[in-house]
């Protein structure tokens, strides 16, 4: 995952779930996937020696600053491995579902070694991650899932679903475990935004009987701008009731951030986001943000890549492997740990 606001202008040409920003002047359209690595002949060989294999990484965006994390531990692991080149491809936003099969199907085309994904939609993939199978193309996939899983190596993965406890469980302690919250969705398909969703309303539902959670229908759409719009509507109808809200990825909270600051409700709405951005952060010191969930994009991207190598040297690789899941918040974000993941690295850095 243009602005119209403010600094928000400013943020879309810095940043790209789980939804995107307008790619900056130059960049490729949604319907254009872009790579930013050359890939090599077919059949390139080692410098030392041996095969050179070829993995094709694919994101759900390529303008997110998440993405760009992952880009970076996908790099590191190919660097410390060696043997391996990375072909990173993917659809510049994170709503062009179409340029993502595309790119997929262009790689099967390739025959490259191994293809480690991160499906759009859980279900729209499926039939392109058999097909890779079928060609013998193994499949990693990672950060979402897709419907059927019977023929992928593995599945490299935040906890959503506790993710998005946490958030519920932060929110709650925010507004003093009673009030009104609302929760704004992202978009529908998506595996990893719909498990944070589920988990959030359950635990909400189980452990905090006193938080009515007003509206949980509402989809803010994949980019910051969407995001501002719908979370505006939301707002201005709940305006009198609501305590807290939850925006559960990056494109998403930063849009929701920037309604809160537009309808005066800043800091008197609780706000809890998923995924970190240099507002959301900001927000954690000013008192307008009260809790971000965190993954580890780093962690994902190396280890999906470590993985799949693993498979292709015939090791046996778990079926699911976690890569953590955290909460920063004002009072704990000035330590080392959460510093790293509140600012990964990114590709290129």
């Amino acid at each position: 995952m243009s602005r119209r606001f403010g600094w928000f202008t400013i943020l879309c040409t810095l940043i790209g779930c789980g939804p995107a920003p307008t790619p900056p002047t130059g960049s490729p359209s949604s319907t254009s996937p872009t790579s930013t690595e050359v890939k090599p002949a077919p059949g390139s060989s080692n410098p030392e020696g041996g095969k050179k294999f070829r993995l094709a990484v694919i994101p759900k965006g390529t303008t997110h600053e998440f993405w760009k994390s992952v880009h970076a531990g996908a790099s590191k692991a190919a660097k410390e491995l060696g043997n391996v080149e990375i072909l990173w491809k993917g659809p510049a936003l994170e709503s062009d579902t179409d340029g993502q099969i595309q790119v997929v199907q262009d790689f099967v085309v390739q025959q490259v070694d191994g293809i480690v994904l991160a499906p759009l939609e859980s279900a729209a993939l499926v039939s392109y991650v058999e097909e890779a199978a079928e060609k013998n193309i193994p499949v990693v996939i990672f950060d979402s899932g897709l419907d059927r899983e019977d023929k992928i190596v593995s599945y490299v993965a935040t906890d959503n679903r506790k993710g998005g406890e946490l958030a519920a469980m932060q929110l709650a302690q925010a507004i003093g475990n009673e009030g009104d919250v609302i929760v704004l969705r992202y978009k529908q398909g998506s595996e990893s935004t719909y498990q944070r969703e589920e988990g959030f309303l359950e635990c909400l539902k189980r452990d905090y009987p006193n938080v009515n959670v007003l509206t949980s229908e509402e989809y803010a759409g994949t980019t910051p701008v969407e995001a501002l719009e719908k979370a505006t509507q939301v707002l201005q109808k709940y305006r009198d009731e609501i305590d807290g809200i939850f925006a559960v990825c990056e494109p998403n909270a930063t849009g929701v951030l920037e309604a809160l600051n537009e309808q005066g409700l800043a800091k008197k709405v609780k706000f809890v986001a998923f995924d970190p951005a240099v507002p959301l952060i900001n927000g954690l010191e000013n008192g307008t943000v009260h809790g971000i969930v965190l993954q580890d994009p780093v962690q994902m991207g190396y280890t999906a890549v470590k993985t799949m190598m693993e498979h292709l040297g015939g090791k046996q690789v778990e079926k699911r492997i976690g890569t953590g899941e955290y909460v920063a918040t004002p009072e704990n974000m000035k330590e080392e740990r959460m510093q790293k993941l509140l600012k990964p690295e990114q590709f290129g850095e």
